[in-house]
């Protein structure tokens, strides 16, 4: 097998403000793994959060040898058990894109799409939640009635600024934009405990669903307490990183995000999800700012959540790839064998 990448810019159609910094742009290095004359794709995004820029996902994913296997699907076994990666500290989000090229190309060798791979029978159909940036209240509301004119049910609001009052608005404001949709809020651990037990209640109050990681990381047990006490469900995102973070949480948050950056791929996802299966803590799928191709592999999850946020895609000015709807708020697989994305480029090229 042969291996290429490509590191291209993902820019936004405009910035992403969240409580500690505000986004207009990704990079992204993508992955191709050719075999026979099929080729599988994958997706790694920078990272400021995680430490991850595009010359360290270069060298990365450059260290990873498949040459010595001869198909995706021995590769893929090496993965699983621990021997394709260099290293142990190689990142989760490399595993990841590997993986994704990996399950691409197998798919496309066994003419079925990656949910069948993982043993999915039906396809994966699930709404989207669409992501609102800290902006001003006139822009959010405008932007939550023209999320529900286009089909989406699910808001989330980002929250987190100096002023709480400003946060308590923008969720008033979009309440009222969009009577009917489910509202999640994501502060991204910008509270202390005093903070998250004032304000909960009056999100709560204001018909939010549930919170996503309201304290700041690096406290299990605070996380905890505070889910006890929370009149909406509590989902961990930045304390849910690893597996044992995870079986650390399980039973004491109502919820955990699994993004596949974070764990190291889909069936790491699977292994998460079996975990606290029973616990009382359920599945957010959840994503970073990526493209299509980037988003295609949770998609093929995306059954197994009780909550889905993977809109990453939508935040894009222009999308490079395509093969998993969500414009209408509405995430599915194209049905095409492997990811089921095309490169738009590419296919306009042919055309």
């Amino acid at each position: 097998m042969k291996t290429r990448l490509r590191t291209v810019r993902l820019d936004l159609a405009e910035p992403l403000r969240i409580s500690r910094s505000t986004m207009t742009a990704r990079e992204a290095v993508w992955l191709t793994v050719e075999h026979q004359g099929l080729s599988g794709h994958g997706e790694a995004v920078s990272s400021v959060y995680y430490g991850l820029d595009a010359d360290t996902l270069v060298r990365l994913l450059s260290a990873v040898d498949l040459g010595r296997y001869g198909d995706p699907e021995s590769a893929l076994e090496a993965l699983g058990e621990g021997r394709l990666a260099p290293a142990k500290s190689v990142p989760p989000a490399v595993t990841a894109a590997v993986e994704s090229a990996l399950l691409d190309l197998a798919g496309k060798r066994a003419g079925l799409p990656v949910h069948r791979l993982l043993g999915i029978p039906e396809p994966p159909v699930a709404e989207t939640a669409r992501t609102i940036g800290i902006t001003s209240p006139s822009h959010a509301a405008a932007e939550a009635r023209r999320l529900v004119a286009s089909g989406f049910r699910v808001i989330k609001v980002k929250a987190g600024t100096p002023d709480p009052e400003d946060d308590v608005e923008r969720v008033r404001v979009v309440r009222d934009a969009a009577p009917g949709a489910r509202l999640l809020l994501d502060p991204n651990g910008a509270w202390t405990v005093r903070q998250a037990e004032a304000l909960l209640p009056r999100f709560a109050d204001l018909g939010v669903e549930a919170v996503e990681q309201p304290l700041a990381p690096g406290d299990l047990e605070a996380l905890g307490a505070l889910a006890e006490r929370s009149p909406l469900p509590v989902i961990a995102d930045e304390d849910a990183v690893s597996p044992d973070d995870v079986r650390r949480l399980a039973g004491r948050v109502h919820g955990v995000n699994v993004k596949l950056a974070k764990c190291g791929g889909v069936r790491a996802a699977l292994r998460i999800a079996e975990s606290i299966d029973g616990s009382g803590t359920e599945l957010m799928l959840g994503c970073l700012t990526a493209s299509t191709l980037g988003l295609a592999p949770a998609v093929h999850l995306a059954g197994r959540a009780r909550w889905t946020d993977l809109d990453g895609h939508l935040l894009l000015a222009r999308d490079p790839w395509s093969g998993i709807g969500g414009a209408d708020g509405v995430v599915r697989p194209s049905g095409l064998p492997g990811l089921g994305v095309e490169e738009v480029v590419a296919r306009a090229d042919v055309a």
